[in-house]
C-alpha cells in the first residue's frame, strides 16, 4: 500500500484514540533489536522500546521460539483451567521478590492489573478511598483511569468517590523548598497527607503509585520518600500498591525498583516488561492478604486470565533476563547514555534536567525560557520530528505543559554503539529545532 493509500485508510477508518497526539507519519512495516523498519525501508532507532515494553527489543530470537513452540501447543484455555506455564511463571515471580510477596494473579494489561490491585485492596480492607500522585498514570479501565491524574479525566462523567491526589516530589519544580532552595519532599507529603486526612470520610484503602513517576515526566522519588509513604500508609492502615509497569523487571538496574529503596509494597503490580512486548500483567501479594481477599469471594475473572501462551513468553523472558544479567546492562547502558545526555546538556540550553535511573531516563527542555511561553511543548514537538526525520523515535510526555519532557528508554539489549548513535541523531535534531523555530 503506497503512502496516499495508507493515509486515506487511517483517516477514513481509525478511530483516534491519543488525544489530540498524531500518528507517526510513516507506516512501521517489521522491527528487529533496537530498529523498526518503515513501509518505504527507512530505518528508526526505537528509544522508547515500543510502548516501553520491549526490554528485549524487537524479534528477539528466544521470544519468537516461544511463541512457535507455545501456540502450537496450546495457546489458550478455559479461565478456570491452569497450564504449565502459568504455574511456572508464578512460582519464579514469586523467587524473584522478597518476602511476602508469594502469591500471583497473571493478567493482560497493565490497567487490568491495577484494576485487580485496587479491586483486592477495597475488599481486604472494607475501604474505598485510593490515593495516588497528581501526575498518575496507571491505565483508562475505571479503578485505573480515576487513579490517573495525568490525562483523561474532563469530559467522561464523575469519577468514582473517593480518589484524592497526592503532591508529586518533583525535584527539578519544586512545590515546597526549604532554606537551601531544595524540595522539601517531607513537608510536601506531611500537608499531602493533611488534606488528604480532612477530606476522608474514614475509608482509605490503599495508595497506589509508581516508583518512578513515567508518564509524569521520569520523576525519580527523593531519596527516603517511599520509606515515608509506607510509613504514612500503616499509620492508616492502607495497603501500599506499587505499579512497576515500566520500572519493574531490570529497567531501572534493579530487578525490581522498589528495591532500590529497601521498601516491599503490600501487592505489587507488573505488566509492560513482563512480556517483553506482548500482552502480559501480574498482580503479586502477601498470602495473608490474598488469603482475606479468598475469604471475602474476590472475583476478578476474565477472558485471559492465566492463558498459557503469555505467561510461557514471561518465562523465556525471566531466562534471558537472569542469564544475560540485563540488570547490570541496564546500570551499565544507563551510565552510558545519562552521561551523553549530561554532555548535550552542556551544549544546549534548552536542556534544563537529565534524569532518571538505568534505562529508563528523562529530559527536560527548558524552551519556555528561552522561546517564551509554550516554547517548551513547541520545542519538544520539533526535536520529536527532526529526530523521525533523522531516524530515531524518540518519545514526548504528550501531555499539556510537559511536551518539552523527553522518556527515553532503549531495550535493554542495545549495543553501545545504538546508544551513541541515538545520542547523536539526538545532538543533531536539537540544533535543527532550535535553528527552525
Amino acid at each position: 500500500m503506497d503512502p496516499e493509500t495508507a493515509g486515506g485508510a487511517v483517516e477514513r477508518h481509525l478511530i483516534r484514540y491519543s488525544g489530540r497526539a498524531a500518528f507517526t507519519p510513516e507506516v512501521i512495516a517489521r522491527a528487529a533489536g533496537t530498529s523498526v523498519f518503515t513501509e518505504g525501508g527507512r530505518e528508526l532507532l526505537d528509544f522508547t522500546s515500543g510502548q516501553m515494553s520491549a526490554i528485549l527489543g524487537h524479534s528477539h530470537p528466544e521470544i519468537v521460539a516461544t511463541v512457535r513452540e507455545q501456540v502450537a501447543h496450546l495457546d489458550h484455555l478455559h479461565s478456570g483451567m491452569l497450564s504449565r506455564p502459568v504455574i511456572d511463571l508464578t512460582r519464579r515471580l514469586a523467587e524473584s521478590l522478597p518476602d511476602p510477596l508469594e502469591k500471583a494473579l497473571l493478567l493482560t494489561t497493565g490497567a487490568e492489573a491495577n484494576e485487580a490491585a485496587v479491586r483486592m485492596a477495597k475488599l481486604v480492607t472494607g475501604r474505598h478511598e485510593i490515593v495516588s500522585f497528581a501526575r498518575s498514570w496507571h491505565g483508562m479501565t475505571q479503578a485505573a483511569a480515576n487513579a490517573t491524574y495525568s490525562a483523561g479525566r474532563k469530559g467522561y462523567g464523575p469519577a468514582a468517590p473517593g480518589n484524592f491526589a497526592l503532591p508529586v516530589p518533583d525535584r527539578f519544580h519544586p512545590d515546597i523548598v526549604d532554606a537551601e532552595g531544595v524540595l522539601d519532599w517531607r513537608r510536601q507529603l506531611d500537608l499531602g497527607f493533611d488534606l488528604i486526612d480532612a477530606q476522608s470520610v474514614g475509608s482509605l484503602a490503599a495508595c497506589l503509585v509508581e516508583p518512578v513517576l513515567s508518564s509524569g515526566g521520569v520523576i525519580e522519588l527523593p531519596p527516603g520518600y517511599l520509606a515515608a509513604l509506607a510509613q504514612k500508609c500503616r499509620e492508616r492502615d492502607m495497603l501500599l500498591i506499587l505499579d512497576e509497569a515500566q520500572t519493574g523487571l531490570c529497567r531501572t538496574g534493579d530487578w525490581y525498583a522498589f528495591e532500590h529503596e529497601g521498601v516491599v509494597p503490600d501487592i505489587l503490580t507488573l505488566s509492560k516488561t513482563l512480556g517483553a512486548g506482548l500482552p502480559l500483567a501480574a498482580v503479586l501479594t502477601s498470602p495473608e492478604i490474598e488469603q482475606r481477599a479468598y475469604d471475602r469471594g474476590f472475583l476478578f475473572f476474565t477472558t485471559h486470565v492465566s492463558d498459557p501462551l503469555p505467561a510461557a513468553v514471561g518465562n523465556t523472558v525471566l531466562d534471558v533476563l537472569a542469564r544475560d544479567h540485563l540488570d547490570k546492562r541496564a546500570r551499565e547502558l544507563g551510565t552510558a547514555l545519562r552521561g551523553q545526555l549530561a554532555e548535550l546538556a552542556t551544549r544546549h540550553e534548552v536542556i534544563g534536567d537529565v534524569r532518571g535511573r538505568g534505562l529508563l531516563l528523562g529530559m527536560e527542555l527548558v524552551g519556555d525560557e528561552v522561546l517564551g511561553a509554550g516554547g517548551a511543548d513547541r520545542l519538544g514537538a520539533a526535536v520529536t520530528r527532526r529526530c523521525f526525520e533523522l531516524g530515531l523515535h524518540m518519545n514526548i510526555v504528550q501531555l499539556p505543559g510537559m511536551g518539552g519532557t523527553f522518556r527515553i528508554a532503549p531495550p535493554l539489549t542495545a549495543s553501545d554503539d545504538e546508544i551513541a548513535r541515538g545520542a547523536a541523531i539526538l545532538d543533531q535534531a536539537l540544533t535543527d529545532a532550535v535553528r527552525g523555530l
